[in-house]
């Protein structure tokens, strides 16, 4: 039975790493870059939530103060690209992570400015509400992170798949300028897409916060989040769930059943040897570039 509660645990953290790594994986299929911003994003869509819901702020129900946080964020990835990101349109890509590291110390100062440094806790439906099977404990929030994580991979796959501005998209990350001298609308799809990966975090960021309290160094989950997406693959949305998947399930057990602190080492131990054996992630997508 510890080793179901473990696995189960295990699948709901990693599902949370699994979200922040579409975030990855999202801005990579637009314009292959790193958005290293990925996990503070996730950190101020949460408190945006917690703005809105919890009753010593705006006091709104948790099912609207969700969906404003998303608005709210997407505003904030939209902003970003526009303000910041474009001007380096063209440039290396280096220029990007450089860009965006900078953008998370950043996001990190405004939130403690804001809320603090003290951890708070997001006020949810979920808090406290358990199943019980047999001696495994299924919380309600864990439940509803798998389901959500489930239905938000499967959507952003379909959008990518089958929409036109998902292909454009694709297209666009294929070679920015190209695109954008045979009309393809590059500046307006790269905004859509950090508007998106914002919407994207924030939805992380709040079932994170069901899970426990929340402080602005949570952004720092966004490492392990990167690891998530160089095991699954950068250009796979289905690879970045897998590889979040993977270190949620390993970190539980490894810190059961491994000695000392091989837990927090196991994230980057496996993506180390994907990267030795499989360099483009288990779900690697290897393709001719198009100019």
């Amino acid at each position: 039975m510890e080793l179901l509660q473990l696995l189960f645990g295990g699948v709901a953290n990693g599902c949370i790493y699994g979200l922040v790594a579409l975030g990855f994986v999202l801005i990579y299929k637009a314009s292959e870059g790193v958005n290293f911003a990925q996990g503070d994003m996730m950190m101020l869509g949460a408190f945006i939530a917690l703005g809105f819901g919890n009753a010593d702020q705006m006091g709104w129900p948790f099912f609207l103060a969700v969906p404003a946080a998303m608005a709210c964020m997407f505003g904030v990835g939209w902003g970003i690209e526009r303000v910041f990101v474009r001007r380096i349109f063209g440039q290396p890509q280096f220029a990007l992570v450089i860009l965006t590291i900078a953008l998370g110390f950043v996001l990190r100062f405004v939130a403690g400015s804001i809320w603090g440094y003290t951890p708070l806790v997001l006020e949810t439906p979920f808090s406290g509400v358990n199943f019980y099977f047999g001696g495994v404990v299924l919380g309600a929030a864990d439940l509803v992170t798998i389901l959500v994580t489930a239905v938000l991979t499967l959507l952003l796959w379909a959008f990518f798949a089958f929409t036109r501005v998902g292909l454009a998209a694709q297209a666009a990350s294929q070679n920015q300028m190209a695109a954008y001298i045979v009309g393809v609308p590059v500046m307006r799809l790269n905004g859509l897409i950090w508007g998106l990966s914002g919407v994207v975090a924030t939805v992380a960021g709040v079932l994170y916060a069901t899970k426990g309290a929340i402080d602005p160094n949570i952004g720092l989950l966004g490492i392990k989040a990167f690891a998530a997406a160089v095991i699954g693959g950068m250009g796979s949305l289905p690879g970045a769930l897998l590889g979040g998947l993977l270190i949620g399930i390993v970190e539980p057990l490894a810190g059961r059943y491994a000695p000392g602190e091989f837990a927090q080492m196991s994230p980057y131990i496996i993506m180390l040897v994907v990267l030795v054996t499989r360099p483009g992630g288990l779900f690697s997508q290897i393709q001719m570039k198009k100019v």
